[in-house]
């Protein structure tokens, strides 16, 4: 996929905290296993095959003050040996290098991948605490805590698979509950009609924070095409009972996915700030209403989120939208909400 251009930034010196990126490397063997495999997810990989410390760094430079950021699991850099479950050590010790990078100050006072949440399979139970552990120790005091991918939709033939009642297994919630006694944080990547189950999840975990994924992960494609009135009703919904759970958080953004169905996904000529704002703003207003600015953080889930625009691109859409917000609410929005969350230090 073509790198779309960038705009020049707006606000530029505004601080944000991406608390949501990714790095990977796609190989001819990785894209040859992945053959049949139509998840958007994996195709995203297979187009942009390549997104490691060169690529992030140009786009972390683009003219927005990018003071940090928090690096998201992609299945990227597992390990090659050892026992299957800890494998995934690998992917903080991998994010944990590049953040060693930029503690350098050798690329400047940005401090990417400052916090790092990685991957661990709940269903092992308390045995979990084994893996979670040694990801703590592979961080260095930046592995915040763990997602795990819970997106399922019976009408979606490529999320048709898998345990839609995951969040109710037992060792599953055991898993869960071991997060809370560790101190960590759970992002949840789920899709809108999935909420409810989040909500309950919540209110039996009390203790551990979480934070919603990609605005809650509305669906605009096969039966949910062209439903979007009805989507969006539902959706604002199921967040006005969420944002009663005093430990969840939002993170704004994850709309420029094929999976959300709006026009300005690989859109000829690519989509302008503007029309990425307009497209967008219903969702973000009403989650900034039902959450607040300090409970919400805006998000460029790049590089997923490509096909809809430019990194720059992204982060101007994201302050359009914001025209009319105080001070002290852009700075949540931006950067304080994610510092907060995962307990970053930031200038």
């Amino acid at each position: 996929m073509a790198k779309l251009p960038p705009e020049e930034a707006l606000e530029p010196d505004l601080p944000i905290v991406d608390p949501h990126h990714h790095l990977w490397l796609e190989t001819a063997a990785d894209s040859a296993a992945r053959q049949g495999d139509e998840n958007p997810y994996n195709h995203v990989r297979r187009e942009i095959p390549r997104y490691l410390f060169e690529e992030l760094h140009e786009d972390l430079t683009c003219g927005h003050n990018v003071v940090a950021t928090v690096y998201a699991e992609c299945g990227s850099m597992y390990r090659a040996n050892g026992p299957d479950p800890m494998k995934v050590v690998g992917e903080v010790e991998f994010a944990n290098g590049v953040a060693a990078k930029y503690a350098s100050g050798r690329f400047g006072s940005m401090r990417a991948c400052a916090g790092i949440v990685g991957y661990a399979e709940l269903t092992l139970g308390s045995a979990v605490r084994e893996v979670l552990q040694a990801q703590i120790a592979a961080g260095g005091g930046r592995f915040k805590g763990i997602r795990n991918h819970l997106t399922h939709d019976p009408h979606v033939a490529m999320f048709a698979y898998g345990n839609p009642a995951l969040i109710a297994d037992a060792r599953f919630r055991e898993g869960f509950a071991v997060l809370g006694e560790l101190g960590l944080t759970y992002d949840a990547w789920l899709f809108e009609p999935q909420i409810p189950q989040l909500v309950e999840l919540a209110r039996a975990f009390p203790q551990v924070p979480i934070v919603l994924d990609h605005t809650g992960a509305p669906l605009g494609i096969g039966h949910y095409a062209g439903r979007g009135d009805e989507v969006f009703a539902r959706w604002k919904a199921n967040i006005a009972v969420l944002a009663t759970c005093e430990n969840v958080m939002m993170k704004l953004g994850g709309l420029g996915m094929p999976i959300n169905g709006f026009p300005s996904f690989r859109q000829s000529p690519p989509a302008t700030s503007e029309q990425l704002a307009e497209e967008w703003r219903p969702w973000f207003i009403a989650a900034i209403e039902a959450f607040g600015a300090s409970r919400c953080m805006f998000e460029s889930n790049y590089p997923t989120d490509g096909g809809s625009g430019s990194y720059s691109t992204l982060w101007n859409a994201f302050k359009r939208v914001c025209t009319g917000a105080s001070a002290d609410e852009k700075a949540d929005l931006f950067a304080n909400s994610s510092a907060r969350f995962y307990q970053l230090e930031i200038a």
